[in-house]
């Protein structure tokens, strides 16, 4: 009554109101809802339903009476703890009302009733009479609620416990932009700017160092703070009542009063309409490139076993098992390569984006990059459909399913993409084995992932993942008789009527090229449905396996416009009517019949040759006239008559030639 009031009351009740202090006139700016419990008017069980609802109880006695006192640790403690959960306790401050009565201090009393309980945050002695310290009292109340001690420090050890020194380590890590084991002072203020939005001034940073020295010895080295150095400076917070500069450093970098990091933080909502996919944008791209060097110490650009784990040590586990290495591009030594790593990352975005969000929580990509969260990084790309209508793509990840029957070949085709030959995946364990390969090709000078998926084989059913995907390949064994028929079965069940591309890949081409028992030859299956013909291929290879085959993938991944081609050999930029423009220039499909898709559409052609004609026809007259200013009207229009019509007459003569070629 007194906090409301300013004021002493003349008449004090058995109990007061229910209060709220509104958030804006508290120092944190939270509401603050305050019961009072009185024994002469409430019942046991209303007090433990309050005790069950409450964020922070303060058990108030009086520094004048002894029993008061003795009841805190008699009779109070006890019945609170009884009424709360073990792992979940409600911190206590002890409130020593009436201090305007006595000249002494009930301190000495109170410590060792702290030192025995935990769960007491602070004690503060107060007047209702005269307001001493009562606004002291509400605001501990707040603190102890926002910025407990308990997750933090252990009071008898005096020490940092173990599950805030590792969440400070993490911290740290994070912030050692140049992984050299210390802060320098761009990385300290760097931090400081992040957790408290504002930089440290020089001498401020040497008298944080100057502390440091004082009281241990390799706190500080090569005049930055070390993680040693670093631990010490928050215990010393702690120490000083100033645990809520730790906790704001803890929550800037998404760790809740359990010390665990949010599901907000990992988890950031990103919104993903269906068929399209995820992507790593430039930003993301540049940031796992700055931690790939943070960590590729001996800059042999590959991360060595030591160094990967290194890498994932913010991380409460280890996110990439054995399998990765033959999932993405590895050096002689089996080290996962810089190519490699940007795959593997590239591919969890496309598989398990909220993986990928929460991969990227862990390593402090908001914060590092000033974001709002990590959901920054992702690209989701448009509906697959709005791409095949304008026969244009801007994804940079494409999905290849392989499918075929065991033993047809297709684990060799994955690992062949990684340049690894017959005798380099007989080393792979068995348990090592990866159903997934990702890499990149170069289609007309752009750099593209493709992502190869082994499909188990099994013709009943195929799910929908199985099917979703920009190409299939479908593999068969040339040695083995019955190998194709798998290939046919599940061609003609699930893509004779699909707009996906399909490859038939002739595998183990090195071998005796056996007769499929099948009613149709390979070659003439693939000629009655209208498919490429059967691309021979082999990874018993003395080098590297010939990669093209997957450069052709990626090509029919991006423009499966030509992939119906029966006959299809390569696709070439062309500019119609020697139009140089890049705007006019399209892809056409040279293959030896013109019988495509593309190739067929002579009307097409025609008014791309028109519009090719107007427009340079319109630029000659312009440019004419630009240069020609001073020229008479009768002499200027003369001459851009005769050259539009020269221009048009060799305009269609090219028309009929290309006509009549076609």
């Amino acid at each position: 009554m007194s906090l409301v009031s300013e004021e002493f009351p003349d008449e004090v009740p058995l109990r007061a109101e229910e209060i709220t202090i509104p958030a804006d006139v508290t120092p944190e700016r939270v509401p603050t809802h305050i019961v009072d419990y009185s024994e002469a008017e409430q019942s046991d069980e209303q007090l433990y339903q309050e005790i069950s609802k409450a964020n922070v109880i303060c058990i108030v006695y009086s520094v004048n009476n002894k029993k008061s006192i003795e009841k805190v640790t008699s009779h109070w403690i006890p019945l609170i703890n009884d009424r709360t959960d073990k792992d979940s306790r409600v911190p206590l401050i002890l409130v020593g009302n009436k201090s305007d009565l006595v000249e002494h201090s009930s301190m000495e009393t109170i410590l060792p009733i702290m030192n025995q309980y935990q769960d007491i945050e602070t004690c503060v002695e107060c007047s209702a009479k005269n307001l001493k310290n009562i606004s002291e009292l509400f605001y501990y109340a707040q603190k102890a609620v926002l910025h407990p001690t308990g997750p933090l420090y252990c009071p008898e050890e005096k020490e940092l416990k173990p599950s805030c020194i590792k969440a400070l380590t993490r911290i740290f890590k994070v912030s050692d932009l140049d992984n050299d084991g210390v802060l320098n002072d761009n990385e300290l203020n760097f931090f400081q700017r992040t957790c408290f939005n504002t930089p440290l001034a020089p001498q401020a940073l040497e008298d944080v160092k100057n502390v440091v020295r004082r009281n241990m010895t390799d706190g500080v080295k090569d005049n930055g703070l070390t993680l040693k150095g670093f631990l010490f400076l928050h215990t010393l917070f702690i120490q000083r009542g100033r645990h809520e500069t730790t906790w704001t450093v803890l929550r800037r970098f998404g760790y809740d009063d359990d010390l665990e990091l949010t599901q907000e933080y990992l988890f950031p909502m990103i919104k993903i309409p269906p068929d399209c996919t995820t992507e790593l944008n430039h930003n993301a791209y540049l940031f796992l490139q700055s931690v790939f060097d943070k960590h590729d110490k001996d800059r042999d650009c590959a991360l060595s076993p030591e160094e990967v784990k290194d890498l994932f040590k913010v991380f409460p586990y280890m996110p990439w098992g054995p399998d990765v290495n033959n999932t993405v591009c590895t050096n002689d030594q089996g080290w996962i390569t810089y190519q490699g790593y940007l795959s593997q990352w590239t591919l969890t975005t496309y598989l398990d984006v909220q993986r990928s969000l929460e991969y990227l929580g862990y390593l402090g990509y908001s914060i590092i990059y000033e974001q709002e969260s990590q959901a920054a990084a992702i690209t989701v790309t448009r509906n697959k459909r709005i791409d095949l209508q304008k026969k244009q793509t801007q994804r940079s990840v494409f999905r290849c399913n392989v499918l075929g029957a065991r033993g047809s070949g297709k684990s060799g085709f994955l690992q062949a993409f990684l340049g690894r030959n017959l005798q380099r995946q007989r080393r792979i364990r068995e348990d090592h084995k990866s159903f997934y390969a990702i890499s990149t090709t170069y289609v007309y000078g752009q750099e593209k992932y493709l992502l190869l998926h082994e499909v188990m084989p099994d013709f009943d059913f195929l799910s929908e993942a199985d099917l979703a995907c920009d190409v299939v390949c479908l593999v068969y064994d040339i040695n083995s008789p019955r190998s194709f028929e798998y290939c046919a079965k599940v061609y003609k069940q699930y893509f004779i009527d699909s707009k996906t591309p399909c490859v038939v890949i002739a595998a183990k081409s090195d071998l005796h090229e056996v007769r499929q028992h099948y009613s149709l030859s390979p070659h003439e299956f693939c000629r009655k449905h209208k498919l490429h013909p059967p691309q021979p291929f082999t990874c018993n290879t003395t080098e590297a396996p010939n990669k093209d085959i997957y450069t052709r993938l990626t090509t029919m991944a991006m423009y499966p416009t030509f992939a119906y081609c029966s006959e299809f050999t390569t696709l070439k930029k062309i500019s119609f009517a020697g139009v140089t423009d890049p705007s006019h220039a399209r892809l056409r499909c040279m293959c030896a019949s013109n019988r495509c898709t593309y190739c067929l559409c002579q009307n097409l052609l025609k008014l791309e040759l028109l519009r090719s004609i107007k427009a340079q026809l319109r630029r000659v007259v312009f440019n004419r006239h630009m240069a020609q200013a001073d020229l008479k009207n009768s002499t200027f229009w003369l001459r851009a008559s005769v050259g539009a019509t020269v221009f048009a007459v060799l305009g269609f003569a090219m028309y009929r030639a290309l006509l009549k070629q076609r």
